[in-house]
């Protein structure tokens, strides 16, 4: 490595170095340690070629001193082409090993990030909703991306570097304190001009940097919320189009002005230590020389020790920066376990067994519930705040019990924010009840296994959310295995297979974002397609018909009379209209169920369902909503 690209190394990596002051973990130590096992072979391979390098690149100089010398002195041909031989050989050897360690490297670093990304998805996978509710979804891919990187670097990069350059440091001192220790001292008095002014301007940089990462950010922010579908639509309809621009130029005009200040500093500074780098060879050749032509140091030794010095340099240089490295790495690794150590609010039990076959009935037992606090569901630096949020744990259910038998709809009806949809999130165990059971055919949920509930279960909200996927993708989630005329068939059976077939690419259409390619009455009859292609036995609809129009409500509601049917169901519902035929009907209001009956027995009974009916049809006559 040349006195240049050292000066780079080292500017580098003092603009980013972490100012973090924590001790060596023992137990990060020992989980870093635990998780490289299975590739101790190769490390162990990695870590010799390391070493074996830093031989070949200390004996190249060596070689090359003797040519001077053979040629000066005693002009022996075949002893020159020997020489020149053998340091060709060395170069060839040093690029062979080069190859297999960076293979070596590629297959440890790559197979870590391997690692590391599946444990952190596959965990993340098993997070609860209220997880993903608090959670800066930015911070998490940084984790599955820029930090499981950084830990990466640890083993293909800062490992083998720390190894490879102490001992080519030990080495290329030994030979060169062998050949003149005066001249190794004047290299080594001279190591502070190279490398304070880099961790110096380092700092400096380090700065800029900083500022420019910020506000790279905030434009990342700002395109991704305003180019996103609904974001899009908002600027549209209420945002200013003009200041958005301005806003984003200013930052955009600031990345540009640090961009120049900080290239006209990195050349300043590599000017600066190349004029160093070669002011001290300069004096290498100058005293070397002097000492040459005294008889005291041979031709070729001065010639030795201008190319040691600059093999001398790069090592020491990385090792100063060795420290900041491994902390570096070692932040990596604990943000990444970070993730892996918080614990899932809800978990499959070991002996969790499947729902029993047949009819399947819904019952609330005395059911308490109150959502989880910050703490115990997510971490601080994925919400990015200094600190986590510790209110929570107010009960929002209070001894909610009914039961749907087997093939019967319930209805949830009351007021926004009553609790009708925390106890519809309550089955597929998006939560956990605190008290009390909640029961499929007769087992507690939390009995049953992960896998046999999503098979018993279907759920369909208002949102009518869809991957960015084709329509094929997004009917093939609920039942990979599904056939093509299972998919159109249920397409038709939700009163959509004419809009697919319409489509210039039929099932392999794309949706677009959350399905915005769709209208909403759209989205809705494809995720009740969805919802048939699962086959469950129980059917949640949470305000599956909210915020449509007429013509798509009866669309829908078409398609969910074929979801319903033979299956036993729990609907929420805001439109009292679609909920007349269900065998019940609980009103919900502060966390509670106030009323239950049909809905001729809550009319006539003139509580608060009657309140809630006549309110959404105030101009149908008292008689006529009696008979409806």
């Amino acid at each position: 490595m040349s006195m240049e690209v050292a000066a780079w190394n080292s500017m580098w990596h003092a603009m980013n170095r972490q100012d973090d002051k924590r001790p060596f973990s023992r137990a990060t130590l020992r989980r870093i340690l635990a998780l490289a096992r299975p590739q101790r072979r190769m490390l162990a391979g990695f870590l010799l070629l390391s070493v074996v390098t830093a031989f070949l690149a200390v004996a190249t100089p060596v070689l090359a001193g003797q040519v001077v010398n053979a040629i000066v002195d005693s002009r022996d041909q075949r002893l020159v082409i020997t020489l020149a031989i053998g340091i060709a050989v060395i170069a060839l050897t040093e690029a062979g090993l080069g190859l297999v360690q960076r293979g070596l490297s590629a297959r440890i670093g790559e197979g870590l990030i391997l690692e590391l990304r599946t444990r952190v998805f596959d965990h993340v996978q098993r997070m609860p909703v209220a997880f993903f509710t608090r959670t800066r979804t930015g911070a998490l891919v940084s984790r599955l991306n820029n930090d499981v990187i950084g830990a990466q670097r640890a083993f293909s990069d800062t490992l083998s570097g720390v190894v490879g350059n102490l001992v080519a440091l030990v080495l290329t001192l030994i030979v060169m304190i062998g050949i003149s220790w005066q001249i190794t001292v004047l290299a080594l008095l001279l190591l502070p001009v190279f490398v304070l002014p880099a961790r110096r301007m380092g700092g400096r940089l380090a700065g800029m940097e900083r500022e420019a990462a910020e506000h790279n950010a905030a434009m990342n922010t700002q395109m991704t919320e305003r180019f996103s579908a609904p974001g899009a639509t908002l600027v549209k309809l209420y945002g200013d189009p003009a200041a958005e621009s301005a806003e984003f130029a200013a930052r955009a005009r600031r990345v540009r002005d640090i961009g120049i200040r900080t290239a006209m500093a990195q050349w300043a500074f590599l000017t600066a230590l190349t004029s160093v780098s070669a002011v001290a060879i300069a004096l290498v050749y100058g005293l070397g020389g002097f000492y040459a032509l005294q008889g005291r140091l041979e031709p070729g030794a001065v010639v030795a020790l201008a190319i040691l010095l600059t093999r001398l340099y790069a090592p020491l240089t990385s090792l100063a920066s060795a420290r900041v490295e491994v902390m570096s790495a070692l932040v990596s690794f604990e943000r990444v376990f970070e993730v892996l150590d918080l614990r899932p609010l809800i978990e499959e039990k070991p002996e969790a067994q499947p729902v029993p076959d047949g009819p399947v009935s819904v019952e609330f037992d005395d059911v308490r519930f109150a959502y989880p606090s910050a703490d115990k569901v997510s971490l601080a630096s994925l919400e990015e705040v200094a600190t986590l949020d510790t209110r929570g744990g107010d009960e929002v259910l209070h001894g909610v019990s009914f039961r749907a038998e087997p093939g019967q709809m319930v209805a949830l009806v009351g007021s926004s924010g009553a609790g009708k949809s925390t106890m519809a999130s309550l089955l597929p165990r998006l939560y956990d009840a605190g008290e009390g059971a909640v029961r499929l055919a007769g087992v507690d949920v939390r009995d049953l296994s992960a896998a046999s509930l999503r098979r018993t279960l279907g759920m369909v909200t208002q949102d009518g959310h869809l991957f960015h996927e084709s329509v094929r993708a997004n009917l093939l989630l609920a039942r990979p295995s599904a056939s093509e005329d299972e998919l159109w068939d249920v397409l038709r059976r939700a009163h959509i297979a004419d809009l697919i077939e319409s489509l210039p690419d039929g099932l392999d259409t794309v949706v677009g974002e959350r399905g915005y390619r769709l209208s909403g009455g759209e989205r809705q009859r494809l995720t009740i397609a969805r919802l048939l292609l699962a086959r469950p036995r129980v059917v949640v609809l949470d305000e599956a018909t909210a915020h449509l129009d007429s013509t798509s409500e009866q669309a829908v509601q078409a398609a969910l009379g074929e979801a319903l049917n033979g299956r036993t169901a729990v609907v929420i519902a805001h439109r009292l209209s679609t909920v007349r035929a269900a065998d019940q009907i609980l009103v919900v209001e502060g966390g509670r169920v106030v009323e239950r009956g049909t809905h001729t027995d809550l009319l006539a009974a003139g509580g608060r369902y009657e309140q809630l009916y006549r309110t959404q049809f105030s101009e149908t006559s008292p008689r006529a909503a009696t008979r409806g």
